[in-house]
């Protein structure tokens, strides 16, 4: 299913809360893509009731010394007991740029909210 255009909208503060999160991991390009958050808006949802979502940085906009696709995180997101349940990808585009938030999750249900930040662990690639 192609994503759904909403109007722009600033990050509410779940998406905000987990891509700062995810960001705060020491990787080449990060200060760059956390610059962009501030400047960063909701374009499309993957779906109804996704969460995850298509992410555009309005310029001007510091843009990070990378290549396009997932920054080089992993943040798995576990249940209270410590299931791991998804993860969270964060995507850039060709310019570099936050472009996706995307919740993956190997449950039944698809979640229907974003995950607390203690819930998700980071590691670098």
């Amino acid at each position: 299913m192609p994503p759904v255009p909403v109007e722009p909208r600033p990050l509410n503060a779940p998406e905000r809360a987990v891509l700062e999160w995810i960001l705060s991991a020491d990787f080449a390009g990060a200060p760059a893509l956390r610059s962009q958050l501030a400047r960063t808006e909701v374009v499309a949802v993957w779906g109804p009731g996704s969460v995850s979502v298509d992410l555009r940085v309005r310029e001007p906009a510091r843009h990070a010394a990378m290549a396009s696709g997932l920054v080089p995180v992993d943040a798995h997101v576990h249940d209270p007991s410590g299931q791991y349940i998804g993860e969270l990808l964060v995507w850039t585009d060709g310019g570099a740029t936050l472009a996706a938030l995307e919740y993956s999750w190997v449950t039944d249900g698809m979640p229907t909210a974003l995950p607390a930040t203690d819930a998700v662990r980071l590691s670098l690639r």
